[in-house]
């Protein structure tokens, strides 16, 4: 990939109003290199998950070339109006044992989806996301852009894990392996979940969020250069904390939101989060 690489990184300078000789080509070895999985926008290191920038770039050089046309499918059933480098992504579903049940779905080229994935009307994979073996992407759920899913994630009904293409250096939301994501949920700001978490329904992660860890008595929090970091096999539902100091808040016994860490996982928890292996 160095040299598909070379050739991204080679471009970002490029005038935006001159599309590039050949630079059709290239974007199409571009998206299919992404929806292969050869290629992320982003990877866990050593030091933990870091933002492939030239991966973002490549995503971002689609928008800047690609023409808002007319596209259909189906005889003209389908209509929608998108840039030309973004098409409807042509999944076989048949050799990756990938569903996508009728209704209003539909994911984006340049997103990888894995083996064995499920997916339920209506829900949306946007460009440079990740969604890995066996997940499960339910009704009006949302993986953003570069969002980064991994396997045997259940990600439950209007669901939304936010995206990020700017700045290109920020590392998109990471959902790693057999996490229970809940119902209503919110994850933004490249908030990363540890593997195995479960983030309760109607919970939502941001930076700028306290997380309240009751078994560790921890507080985590994200910060400007660094994002909230969600525990592996943590538990975390929706809470609430007391505004101090404020006479209006203690006259009207106003509480803020605060999501809380109530345990981590055990044999109950595994029993009720269980995937069943027969929807795959």
């Amino acid at each position: 990939m160095s040299t598909l690489k070379k050739q991204i990184e080679s471009l970002v300078s490029n005038p935006p109003s001159e599309k590039p000789t050949g630079f059709d080509s290239l974007f199409g070895e571009f998206l299919a290199a992404l929806e292969s999985g050869e290629i992320r926008s982003a990877e866990k290191t050593e030091k933990g998950w870091v933002a492939n920038g030239w991966v973002k770039q490549g995503i971002l050089l689609g928008f800047r070339y690609g023409k808002n046309v007319k596209q259909t499918e189906n005889n003209d059933i389908l209509e929608f109006f998108d840039k030309d480098t973004y098409p409807i992504q042509k999944i076989n579903g048949r050799e990756n044992n990938i569903r996508i049940v009728p209704g209003g779905s539909s994911v984006r080229r340049g997103a990888f989806v894995g083996k064995n994935v499920t997916m339920m009307p209506p829900m949306y994979i946007n460009t440079g996301a990740y969604v890995d073996d066996g997940s499960m992407i339910d009704s009006h759920a949302l993986v953003g852009s570069c969002a980064q899913v991994g396997k045997n994630v259940h990600l439950s009904a209007a669901a939304q894990l936010g995206g990020v293409l700017e700045p290109i250096g920020a590392t998109p939301v990471v959902v790693e392996d057999n996490c229970m994501i809940g119902g209503n949920t919110g994850i933004y700001e490249g908030t990363q979940v540890g593997e195995g978490a479960v983030i309760g329904a109607g919970v939502v992660l941001t930076r700028s969020v306290p997380v309240f860890d009751l078994v560790n008595e921890k507080v985590y929090r994200g910060s400007k250069d660094t994002p909230l970091k969600i525990p592996s096999k943590a538990v975390v539902i929706p809470g609430s904390r007391m505004i101090e100091n404020n006479a209006f808040a203690e006259q009207h016994k106003l509480a803020i939101s605060t999501p809380v860490i109530i345990k981590y996982r055990d044999d109950n928890t595994d029993e009720a989060t269980a995937l069943e292996s027969l929807l795959r």
